[in-house]
């Protein structure tokens, strides 16, 4: 497939090219191994050119690994990096090299729109990394995602689905997380001061590549129709991304629902996050909320432990029911996604100053786990099959959530106002398995 995709590429930009050899990287950077030296630009429109020429390949492929100084990055804090980071993530994903930050480095990235896509093994190590949202291009641009070369691609052979089905009429060419879209139905209405129409009946889970649904994480409405249907290959080979001392530098926006979501997004399945720091600073008076900077969503099997995160400082708006309401803003986002787990999580801020917002939201989820967490808040808006919450501690925001089968609460600490607050603004359903 790679083969294909980097002749369709170069057909592309042959008429540009007038020496050495040039390829693309899976995320369409430019990258030519042209003799002479390491470099790193962009050109007016904002693509990037790589050119590593062929002794410089030969030595990193040796190595297998590469550093963001290896394509130019300072590291001293203040010159924007964001474009040396981006091109060794693209240099390593198309030779499968691991990639290191440089150690006491400090890497500023600024507001361009720039994201660094990572399809290797990263070492962050204790580099630091300042993210300045205060002047943002594209508030919807992730720093970094974590993303796969696999493609996903339509099911045409699935024209409905049943509640709690063993097997779909499909062959596939490995095990695939399934997304599954009833447009015309409506599920999670909500009511109160962010009151909505609800949103359109969706489902995610995994079959083998005879198309056996993992019973574990089982359908969970009927289907008479289906509107969208796809299927991602799920990757076998374990990605681990490590370490790395992160600050936001809080954006300075109307305080309104235009979410930012300059983030770490996890679009991969089958990741381990393992020793990152979050930090959060600036924040004032007032602010757009964010997203998340954590992101995990459309994947499986997916693991955040020894992570220290922050919460975000609570702002208000003017809600859907035209009254004043309190923004959910995040440092932990999960939507469509199944088999994660945060362990040995906590924060940096007291989990029960209600100041800040609770740490996590998350939708359309299934099996959801908190072991050995310090957290200020559980929370599962549009419904979360199956969630377990061990050895924990959570704050003032506790457990919210609404959904369906198992939830598993022991050997935790719970200081909200209640064990388990089943949603009241999304009718406070939990449904048997």
């Amino acid at each position: 497939m790679m083969k294909y995709a980097l002749l369709t590429f170069l057909l592309s930009i042959a008429a540009l090219v007038t020496q050495g050899q040039t390829k693309s990287s899976p995320e369409q950077v430019v990258i030519t191994s042209e003799k002479g030296k390491t470099r790193v630009f962009s050109l007016e429109n904002g693509e990037l050119h790589v050119n590593v020429p062929p002794k410089d390949i030969a030595k990193y492929t040796a190595a297998g690994l590469v550093h963001y100084s290896d394509f130019g990055a300072k590291g001293n804090g203040k010159t924007d990096d964001i474009d040396a980071i981006a091109a060794t993530h693209a240099f390593a994903n198309l030779h499968g090299l691991l990639v290191k930050a440089d150690s006491k480095a400090t890497y500023y990235i600024g507001g361009r729109e720039r994201t660094a896509l990572i399809r290797t093994d990263t070492d962050f190590g204790t580099a630091a990394f300042i993210i300045d949202d205060t002047e943002v291009q594209n508030r919807n641009a992730s720093v970094f995602t974590v993303s796969s070369d696999l493609k996903p691609f339509k099911l045409e052979t699935v024209a409905s689905l049943k509640r709690n089905q063993q097997k779909i009429d499909a062959v596939l060419p490995a095990s695939c997380l399934i997304t599954v879209t009833n447009a015309n139905v409506k599920q999670y209405i909500r009511f109160g001061l962010n009151q909505n129409n609800g949103s359109p009946q969706t489902d995610i889970f995994v079959v083998d590549k005879n198309g056996n649904v993992d019973m574990n994480a089982p359908i969970i409405w009927d289907f008479p129709q289906i509107t969208d249907i796809t299927a991602l290959p799920i990757d076998e080979k374990p990605l681990t991304i490590k370490g790395g001392r992160f600050t936001t530098i809080a954006n300075k926006a109307e305080s309104k629902y235009t979410y930012y979501n300059r983030n770490i997004a996890v679009r991969r399945s089958n990741v381990l996050v393992d020793g990152l720091q979050h930090d959060i600073k600036g924040e004032e008076d007032h602010g757009a909320p964010y997203g998340g900077f954590i992101n995990i969503g459309e994947c499986a099997y997916v693991t955040v432990k020894n992570t220290i995160l922050t919460g975000h400082r609570t702002y208000s708006t003017i809600g859907a029911a035209d009254r004043p309401v309190t923004m959910g803003t995040y440092d932990l986002s999960v939507n469509r996604a199944l088999n994660v787990s945060f362990v040995n999580c906590t924060q940096t801020n007291d989990i029960n100053d209600n100041t800040y917002w609770g740490i996590l939201g998350s939708n359309f989820c299934k099996n959801l786990l908190y072991d050995q967490c310090t957290l200020s808040r559980f929370d599962a808006h549009q419904g979360v099959a199956n969630a377990t919450i061990r050895n924990s501690t959570l704050g003032h925001m506790g457990i919210n959530a609404i959904g369906s089968g198992l939830l598993l609460v022991e050997n935790s600490t719970i200081r909200g106002r209640s064990v388990v607050n089943l949603r009241p603004d999304y009718g406070s359903s939990w449904q048997e398995s």
